[in-house]
């Protein structure tokens, strides 16, 4: 393509520089990855991806595909029950971009990123795999210039990292901007799905919350997140005792999936952190997307559809305007409030989760059944503007 001489440079093989990439092959720019794990595997941990980030895959040609690997919910619904299994409410999850979009999908990171790998194979995408970005220039009109750790200089016309919540391409273009810990925890494990549980449940307790959501394949994943102070180190081969002993009064339905854990390869802990870059997410025709700009907390569900509408709306700028540092300071000005808004909603929801204080849980639930549909509902009326 006459107008990208170069190319554009990918950093980052994960949903957000897969998506880009993907999205800027289907458009017929050339574009390259470039991935520092020699294995290129991601977490094979459980995610949901709600209609808003499936109607951005639709946009590049992959949601069937997506939704083949994993579970999509018929109706959207989610049932909201207190730790003993009673039920407090019920909301459903709109559609979004049509009717053969689901409303909500379960699914394994790593099936979505085979599916995206698959598409970019297909489309030609050269991969370079235990690669990292260790030095970048930018002297225009020169092309940028991304020095690799084996010693590679690869010449591109704009350099996008997609490198994730600690992004070494962030560290380059914005020195001290880290991570920030929540204050919370989040547990995922997986299990066997029972044939009777057909819906993404959420348990509302004091100080804590577990969900339970289908993933396709007769397997579902529970994910939980508590109050953890002063972000406590645990070591790996404790993590299956200390999420059931930390989860041990939600019964009802998570109970078979607590008392199943008996081995730490079962569950993954992380700590909840965010990353609020200010706008410009860029410096020159070197730009962020995804969690490397934005990583949000997980209370929302929306951290991997924000990342793959970035990535969509960047590929389709790029094809339409060509490089340069105005489009990639366009991107920013344009994504900006809805990734913010995205971040501030969770952030709410997660310390409504996290209330430890009975009474107050006991009001939290209280407006969960008189206004829980209501607050779905125009919260996924902002989701559905355009992108």
């Amino acid at each position: 393509m006459a107008r990208f001489p170069h190319g554009v440079l990918v950093v980052g093989g994960g949903i957000a520089g897969a998506t880009l990439a993907l999205a800027l092959a289907r458009r017929g720019v050339p574009v390259r990855l470039i991935e520092r794990d020699a294995g290129w595997r991601p977490v094979s941990a459980g995610m949901f991806l709600y209609a808003n980030g499936l109607a951005a895959l639709d946009r590049i040609g992959v949601l069937g595909e997506v939704v083949a690997a994993g579970w999509a919910s018929p109706d959207g619904r989610n049932p909201y029950l207190t730790p003993d299994g009673t039920l407090i409410t019920e909301v459903s999850y709109p559609r979004i971009g049509g009717d053969h979009v689901p409303p909500i999908l379960g699914i394994l990171r790593a099936e979505l990123h085979r599916v995206l790998a698959r598409a970019m194979a297909a489309a030609g995408v050269p991969v370079l795999l235990g690669r990292a970005v260790e030095a970048v220039e930018d002297a225009a009109p020169g092309p940028v210039v991304a020095r690799l750790s084996d010693g590679t200089r690869l010449d591109g016309d704009v350099l996008i990292g997609a490198d994730g919540i600690r992004s070494a391409l962030r560290g380059l273009l914005f020195p001290g901007v880290a991570p920030e810990f929540t204050g919370f925890g989040v547990w995922r494990s997986m299990h066997d799905r029972p044939a009777s549980l057909d819906a993404k449940v959420m348990m509302m307790g004091v100080g804590k919350r577990l969900g339970i959501m289908p993933i396709g394949d007769g397997r579902l994943y529970v994910f939980a997140t508590s109050r953890e102070p002063g972000n406590p180190w645990y070591e790996r081969d404790v993590w299956h005792h200390r999420m059931r002993a930390t989860f041990a009064e939600f019964r009802g339905p998570a109970a078979r999936f607590l008392d199943e854990l008996s081995d730490p390869a079962q569950v993954v802990y992380t700590p909840v952190e965010e990353v609020r870059l200010p706008l410009p997410w860029h410096r020159g025709r070197v730009g962020l997307i995804g969690d490397a700009a934005h990583a949000s907390t997980p209370f929302m569900g929306q951290g991997g559809a924000m990342a793959i509408e970035d990535a969509v709306v960047l590929a389709e700028m790029l094809a339409e305007r060509g490089p340069g540092e105005a489009v990639l300071a366009g991107f920013g000005e344009r994504r900006h409030a809805r990734c913010a808004l995205v971040q501030d909603t969770s952030r709410r929801v997660g310390e409504a989760g996290g209330l430890e204080d009975e009474a107050a849980c006991a009001a939290r639930d209280a407006r969960l059944r008189e206004s829980g549909q209501a607050t779905v509902d125009g919260f996924y009326a902002r989701m559905a503007e355009a992108i």
